[in-house]
């Protein structure tokens, strides 16, 4: 089993890193593998809503997105991280989302996601909150924990006193790994996901 955590902070050892770390490390216990992909700090293109990802990849290829979603259809589980600004999820890694989720959603439907959010203070329910948003869509089971997922601290070495905030990620480590191991049991005994129904739209406006 594996579990596919983005960083979606432009600081590739920063405090959303850090809270990464550490959930890496509890799974690691659990024996499931996992790797942080980077979105680091080069430019990430928004949705135009050109429809081209319809072929199973975006037509834009000169960012991470392509190569995040083919390594989410040998994922078994995801945990999304952003740092906050200005009391909401980095707007870059919203731009890098909306494209994975648009061309591979197939790659995320029926695992378990968590969202995680750093902060130097407020902000945090809200970010969680918006990443959440592509799980429910998505047909994806959300992990929690024993409080919200969030680390506080303007620095790594804020978030490493931040022991409340660290619990809480080896807890959702530790949910994440069970989660994975009940979808593998349930799966070796023929117990599936349901097949969704063909998708109806409802268009009021013509």
């Amino acid at each position: 089993m594996k579990v596919l955590m983005l960083n979606g902070s432009c600081n590739e050892r920063g405090c959303t890193y850090t809270a990464l770390e550490e959930i890496g490390r509890t799974l690691c216990e659990e024996g499931v593998d996992c790797e942080i992909f980077q979105l680091g700090a080069d430019p990430v293109r928004d949705c135009i809503g050109c429809g081209g990802c319809a072929g199973g990849s975006c037509v834009f290829t000169d960012d991470g997105v392509n190569r995040f979603v083919e390594k989410a259809r040998k994922a078994d589980g995801f945990v999304f991280g952003t740092p906050v600004y200005y009391a909401h999820p980095s707007g870059r890694v919203l731009s890098f989302l909306d494209r994975a989720f648009y061309s591979g959603s197939a790659a995320f439907a029926c695992k378990p996601a968590a969202a995680v959010a750093s902060a130097r203070r407020a902000g945090t329910t809200a970010s969680i909150d918006a990443l959440g948003k592509y799980f429910g869509i998505s047909r994806m089971l959300t992990v929690g924990s024993t409080y919200w997922s969030m680390v506080h601290g303007n620095c790594p070495a804020d978030v490493l006193q931040d022991r409340e905030g660290l619990q809480t990620m080896r807890n959702l480590a530790r949910e994440m790994a069970w989660l994975m191991r009940c979808i593998e049991t349930a799966r070796a005994a023929g117990i599936c996901p349901p097949a969704p129904e063909r998708t109806e739209r409802t268009n009021f406006i013509r």
